[in-house]
C-alpha cells in the first residue's frame, strides 16, 4: 500500500497515507500534516519513496516514518524526552516534537555536521519549528548514535533509529526510562524493525517486525 500513498501535496500525502492505513492515529495524522515534508526533502517531498538528502544519506520513506510515530506513540506523552539517531534532514525530528508538545524535549543526532546543520536550518523554514529550537524543546547534535545519548533525568522515554544498526545496540536500551521503547532496524543485508520496550520494573522485551531496507548506522565519512 506504501506505493499508492504519494500525494500532489502533503495534505494529500498524509491523506493517501491514513486512507492506506499506513497512519492509523489522529495525534499522527495531525503531527505529520503539521511538518511540511517540502521543507525536509525538496525534490519530490511528496512521493511516498525514499530520497538522497546529500553527504551519502537519505531521508526515509513517509510510510517509514509513520510507522515509527505510530510504534513510539504510546510513549510520547506530553512531557515525553526522546531521543532521534540518524536525524538527517530533520523531518522525523520535527513530527516527533509536534507528538511531545511544548512541554516534551527531542534531541536529532547525527554523526555528519552538514546534516546537523541541514536539519536546523530546515526546521527554521517554519515559525513553530523556528520558536522549537529557540525554547531548547528541539535540538540537532554531532554525535555517534551507536553510542545514544545521555539523556538525563533517567533517560529517554523513546529512541527512534533511522538507520540500519549492526545490532541492537545495548547502550541504547540502557538508556530508555522504564517504561521506554526503542524503535530500530537492525541487520546487514536482511534487516527487519525491531521493537524493544523497556517495562516499568526494568526487563525487556524484544520483538522483531517487519523487514525493511535502511542505509547503515557507521562511522561518519573521512575528510
Amino acid at each position: 500500500m506504501a506505493w499508492m500513498s504519494t500525494g500532489s501535496t502533503n495534505a494529500a500525502l498524509i491523506k493517501n497515507l491514513t486512507s492506506n492505513g499506513l497512519i492509523k492515529s489522529e495525534r499522527v495524522r495531525n503531527a505529520m500534516l503539521a511538518v511540511d515534508r517540502a521543507h525536509y526533502a525538496p525534490a519530490t517531498p511528496y512521493h511516498d519513496s525514499p530520497q538522497t538528502i546529500g553527504f551519502g544519506a537519505t531521508i526515509s520513506a513517509p510510510h517509514m516514518h509513520a510507522s515509527a510515530a505510530e510504534s513510539l506513540l504510546p510513549y510520547l506523552r506530553p512531557d515525553a524526552r526522546v531521543l532521534d539517531i540518524g536525524s538527517g534532514s530533520g523531518y522525523l525530528t520535527a513530527v516527533l516534537a509536534n507528538l511531545v508538545g511544548p512541554s516534551g524535549t527531542v534531541v536529532g543526532v547525527d554523526h555528519i555536521q552538514g546534516l546537523v546543520d541541514l536539519a536546523h536550518k530546515n526546521m527554521s523554514k517554519g515559525k513553530e519549528g523556528r520558536e522549537m529550537l529557540e525554547a531548547g524543546k528541539v535540538r540537532f547534535v554531532k554525535a555517534d548514535g551507536r553510542l545514544g545519548l545521555d539523556g538525563g533525568e533517567g533517560g529517554w522515554d523513546a529512541i527512534h533509529v533511522g538507520a540500519a544498526a549492526k545490532e541492537a545496540h545495548e547502550v541504547l536500551v540502557e538508556q530508555l526510562r522504564a517504561p521506554g521503547r526503542l524503535f530500530i532496524p537492525v541487520g546487514e543485508g536482511m534487516q527487519y524493525i525491531w521493537v524493544i520496550d523497556k517495562k516499568e520494573d526494568g526487563s525487556v522485551v524484544r520483538e522483531k517486525s517487519f523487514g525493511v531496507m535502511y542505509v547503515p548506522l557507521t562511522d561518519a565519512p573521512k575528510d
